[in-house]
Formats: structure tokens, sequence, C-alpha cells
């Protein structure tokens, strides 16, 4: 993982991770039938990066440019705390973000791969890519997984972030059989 000196006093400060969708929380490719989208492929440790995230108590948010039903059904199943679809201009759909969760721009990580995610990255407390992001977007990012999109990036990425918080072991206590409460693994 590539990081820039100010990432972890950054990541310390985070309360809520954005995240895009293609390219980002998947490998980018959509499958598509003459009925439209089939699939997407998703990985199953970003899945548990995210319920890792929110027994550190965070909250996770999506926005996106595609609409996908896909996209709402694996929001659901991971308890993502808000999800924008079709979004075009993703800064509206940000300053709403801001406005519900009543959060900074400072207490914001976004992740993204691609220069739709540009105008977000430059306004986040920490901006983060993928390892297979656009060149432009990895000028700027704070944080760099070595993973690519859909395969283990935003898990990296959130990791980064609990453990910068001081939060790694309580948020694996339950999985590791440390646990003073009883959690059920997402």
């Amino acid at each position: 993982m590539k990081f820039t000196d100010d990432a972890l006093s950054r990541a310390k400060k985070i309360k809520i991770v954005v995240f895009d969708v293609d390219g980002t929380l998947t490998d980018g490719k959509i499958y598509m039938g003459s009925a439209g989208e089939l699939c997407k492929a998703f990985s199953c440790r970003d899945g548990m990066g995210v319920t890792l995230a929110h027994k550190a108590g965070l909250k996770t948010a999506i926005i996106t440019g595609r609409t996908s039903e896909i996209v709402a059904n694996r929001a659901k199943e991971l308890k993502i705390s808000a999800v924008w679809q079709g979004i075009s201009d993703k800064r509206k759909a940000y300053q709403e973000l801001k406005e519900r969760f009543q959060v900074t721009d400072e207490e914001i990580a976004y992740a993204g791969d691609d220069l739709n995610d540009y105008p977000l990255l430059k306004i986040v407390g920490l901006p983060c890519v993928v390892g297979d992001a656009m060149p432009e977007v990895k000028e700027i990012a704070r944080l760099e997984a070595d993973s690519k999109g859909g395969d283990g990036a935003v898990r990296e990425i959130l990791e980064f972030i609990i453990k910068a918080q001081g939060l790694w072991e309580m948020a694996t206590a339950s999985f590791l059989g440390e646990a003073k409460n009883d959690f059920c693994a997402q």
C-alpha cells in the first residue's frame, strides 16, 4: 500500500467512507445480456472490510454513476448506510451526504478509480484509490491500495482507516473469539 505522510493523521478523523462501485467495489466489468445488466463481481474480502468498518463505528456510503439492482442488493446485504445511484455529477450527492450525516470534508474518505471520481477525491479528507486506478486520480490520492478494484482494494483501505483509529482489535474481536458481545458475521 502506498500512502502520503499525512494519510495516517487524516485517517484518524474519518467518520464515513464513501465508495464508487464500478472499478472500485467491482473489477469494472459489466456483463450485459439482451435484457440488460446480468451481473457484477464483488469481493467477499471487501464485504468483510465493510462489516469491520461498521463494527468500528464507521458509516459507509455508495455514490455511483450507474443504476443497478445488483448494487442495491449488495448495499442492502452489507448494510451500507446510504446509496446514491445514477449520479452523473457526484458532488450533489456528496453535499446531501454531508448534510444527512452531519460531517465535514475532513471526516470523509472516498475510494474511487477513474476520472469521474476526481471532483470528490479533490475535496474529501482522505482521498483513496484502488491499485489499478487511472494515473490522474492516483496523483491526488493520499492512500493507494495494492489490490485492484473488486479484488480486495476496499478492504485494504478500510483496514488502514480502522487501524489508524486504534479500533482494529475491537472490530475483529467477534471473529477472533475475543468478543464480550455476541455479534453475527455479515
